[in-house]
């Protein structure tokens, strides 16, 4: 295997985890596991930790089970996907929680168009309180008129 299928691997595996994202949040964090996602979506909660911080570590077993099985017998394609999925981790943690939550006053200021957008769009989901309804569930692409909104 060579240097550049790894580094296509990891880059492929980030872009697709968008869709796994989507889907996840519409169909598992909306669906059957809502009871956990729940108070994510009420009214500024006072605690540290909240349910829905369950889902870094549900996220976070398979990126660390490929890359243990990415190591054994040698470095293999696996540990690649576990890096493309731990580099994913990395980008939502700052755009959910700190650029749109706030949970980190690392970026609180922000004038970039496309930041502005995806904090818009999450906002736009978070209007929805309850289950059944909900708009924007991705977390990296949102449709367009989000950005368009910032000049």
């Amino acid at each position: 295997m060579n240097f550049l299928f790894f580094i296509l691997t990891t880059i492929g595996t980030f872009l697709l985890m968008e869709i796994v994202t989507w889907l996840t949040h519409k169909y598992v964090m909306h669906g059957f596991l809502w009871y956990l996602h729940k108070d994510h979506h009420q009214p500024k909660y006072q605690h540290t930790f909240e349910k829905n911080d369950a889902f870094f570590v549900i996220f976070a077993i398979p990126s660390i089970c490929l890359f243990y099985f990415g190591l054994l017998p040698s470095l293999n394609f696996m540990f690649f996907i576990g890096l493309g999925i731990f580099f994913y981790g990395i980008t939502y943690f700052l755009i959910h929680d700190v650029l749109i939550h706030q949970r980190f006053k690392w970026f609180k200021n922000t004038k970039n168009k496309y930041l502005l957008g995806l904090r818009k769009a999450h906002k736009m989901h978070h209007k929805h309180l309850d289950k059944p309804d909900g708009e924007c569930f991705g977390m990296l692409l949102v449709p367009k008129k989000y950005h368009k909104q910032y000049k």
